[in-house]
């Protein structure tokens, strides 16, 4: 029996229909879970030779870790952070990109009752002196790769509360500590820690920044039931193999590195891999399903569209069973050319930070429509309300809005609050809701459809536009490699449509093309909704983590035009 059973209560193919699944899946846990102590380390006791983990450097070198190993690992990651002083409660910054180490060390957290905050690699020293004195880090553990430690140092007199620095790959840097050498000498016996030291599921776990495509990163609370809203990512959505292996690509300075490289992959019994490169090639990765023979993967759009770049038929990928996609809006044109490519299809599924999953396409319960993300999930009780709050009508677009009051307990999965900043937290969870500020419709099955974020609607001569939609039109243009759609200030409509545009190789943008693709929108959707401005970049500017930031457009668009209208 998988371990999830003991908190599901069933198994997920004992439940026959999403009907039947939103009525009796039901999460039980005790007032002090944990899930270091409460999955990990009793499937470390109870299948100790279970493989965990296959990490595999950017050289090739290749470790594998079983539960017993991970147990151990994190005991002596815990026993090395407590005799450095880290107690619970205690905010620590991890910058580790993709080393094992930190799979070891958020354990290590968790065992602590110490609070982990993630970040990317790529911040700047501005960006690393908000996140620390935003989240009151006391401890900091850097990976040793490339320049992080100096951006670190750049403006270490701004720090307000941080009182030690770890450095992974034995790395020599003045005032940091070997992280390494610390945990090679500490013991890998741990007691779970009672009294006033002990750890209940309502404390605080996790805070995790948003990625910041509207502006300055807010900062989320999770408690410590925060990973059995995972149960329904790994088990139900990825459908991870018991002693399979699932491959998710994602930075470890993003939660998305949680969804779907640690706690409902191992919920599952599936060993994860973690394969540390700098830069996404589209051959390597392929390269990696092959040789690993990965069960079940995960990737967002963008890197699908990367992936069919290449002849993905040529690949060996018979181990794959069932691929998923999030993270930004799923074209048809992709969802098409996986399933010719690979004979499999894509599963969408929707989250945020602030959420676990709470929309998808489950197999067996939902069958995949390109360009719909799927129905709301068990546990999760989803609505698409439009401006007066009342639920819109199917084919209505209405923000997605989650109920936090339906059942006697606040949805698992969902945000506490926003860390220190009640004024956004009142701002997202009001009248009995938590308002994700995206913005979707039902479609004539019931079906949730993407819409884009509310600042990314474009209101034009009175039509309230989905940029989407004129995207996933425009990638099937065999010109478009990438496009972002937005509102660009217009004297007589408000806003006109633009899209900026990235091409494939061999095209250049022309007068001629620029009518080529207007014509093709409008006869592939309403008239009104062609880009009236078309823009040709040689890449999106996007996050961190992939996404598309709109906002960078917009304001550059619209300082150009009150440049031009002083």
């Amino acid at each position: 029996m998988p371990i999830y059973e003991r908190f599901v209560g069933a198994h997920r193919d004992d439940f026959l229909s999403l009907k039947d699944a939103q009525k009796n899946y039901k999460l039980t846990w005790s007032e002090d879970f944990n899930f270091a102590y409460d999955v990990m380390d009793v499937l470390g006791t109870e299948k100790p030779d279970k493989l965990a983990m296959v990490w595999v450097s950017k050289d090739g070198e290749e470790i594998k870790f079983t539960f017993e190993d991970m147990m151990k690992m994190s005991n002596k990651v815990a026993n090395y952070l407590r005799y450095l002083g880290v107690k619970k409660g205690d905010r620590v910054l991890l910058v580790m990109k993709r080393s094992h180490y930190f799979w070891h060390t958020v354990l290590a957290l968790h065992k602590i009752g110490a609070v982990m905050v993630q970040a990317t690699f790529m911040l700047t020293p501005k960006e690393y002196v908000y996140r620390c004195n935003k989240a009151g880090i006391k401890y900091a553990i850097f990976t040793g790769d490339g320049n992080c430690t100096d951006q670190f140092d750049e403006r270490q007199d701004e720090y307000e509360t941080v009182l030690r620095k770890m450095v992974l790959g034995h790395k020599k840097a003045d005032g940091w500590l070997d992280f390494e050498e610390g945990v090679a000498n500490a013991s890998d016996e741990w007691v779970r820690p009672t009294g006033k030291d002990a750890i209940y599921a309502n404390d605080t776990s996790i805070l995790g920044f948003t990625s910041g495509t509207n502006g300055y990163p807010k900062m989320v609370l999770h408690d410590f039931r925060y990973p059995l809203g995972h149960i329904m990512t790994g088990v139900f959505w990825h459908r991870v193999v018991d002693g399979g292996l699932h491959f998710t690509i994602s930075d470890t300075g993003w939660l998305k590195s949680l969804w779907g490289k640690m706690y409902g992959q191992w919920f599952g019994e599936s060993a994860v891999l973690v394969y540390d490169f700098d830069k996404f090639d589209a051959v390597d990765i392929l390269e990696k399903l092959e040789k690993y023979r990965v069960t079940t993967f995960c990737v967002p759009p963008t890197m699908y569209r990367l992936l069919l770049q290449q002849n993905v038929k040529d690949y060996d990928l018979s181990a794959l069973t069932h691929c998923c996609t999030a993270g930004e809006a799923l074209s048809p044109e992709i969802f098409n050319n996986w399933k010719e490519a690979t004979g499999l299809e894509l599963y969408e599924g929707f989250g945020q930070t602030e959420t676990t999953l709470c929309i998808a396409t489950i197999y067996p319960w939902t069958k995949p429509v390109p360009g719909a993300m799927g129905l709301p999930v068990p546990g999760f009780d989803v609505h698409i309300l439009d401006e007066e709050g009342e639920n819109a009508a199917h084919g209505s677009n209405g923000e997605i809005c989650i109920r936090t009051l339906s059942t006697d307990r606040h949805p698992c999965g969902l945000m506490r609050s926003y860390n220190a900043n009640p004024e956004d937290t009142e701002r997202a969870i009001y009248r009995g809701y938590y308002h994700t500020g995206d913005v979707a419709y039902r479609d004539e099955f019931g079906l949730f459809r993407y819409v884009g974020r509310n600042d990314d609607v474009i209101k034009s001569s009175g039509y309230r536009i989905s940029p989407f939609e004129i995207e996933s039109v425009m990638l099937e243009h065999p010109a478009v490699f990438e496009v972002a759609v937005t509102g660009v200030p217009d004297p007589v409509r408000g806003f006109a449509v633009k899209a900026t545009v990235a091409l494939k190789d061999g095209y250049v943008g022309s007068d001629e093309l620029t009518k080529e693709l207007q014509t093709y929108v409008k006869k592939n959707t309403a008239p009104y909704k062609y880009p009236r401005v078309i823009e040709y970049v040689a890449a999106l500017p996007k996050t961190f983590n992939g996404k598309i930031r709109r906002v960078e457009i917009r304001n550059n668009d619209k300082q150009k035009y009150d440049e031009n209208n002083k």
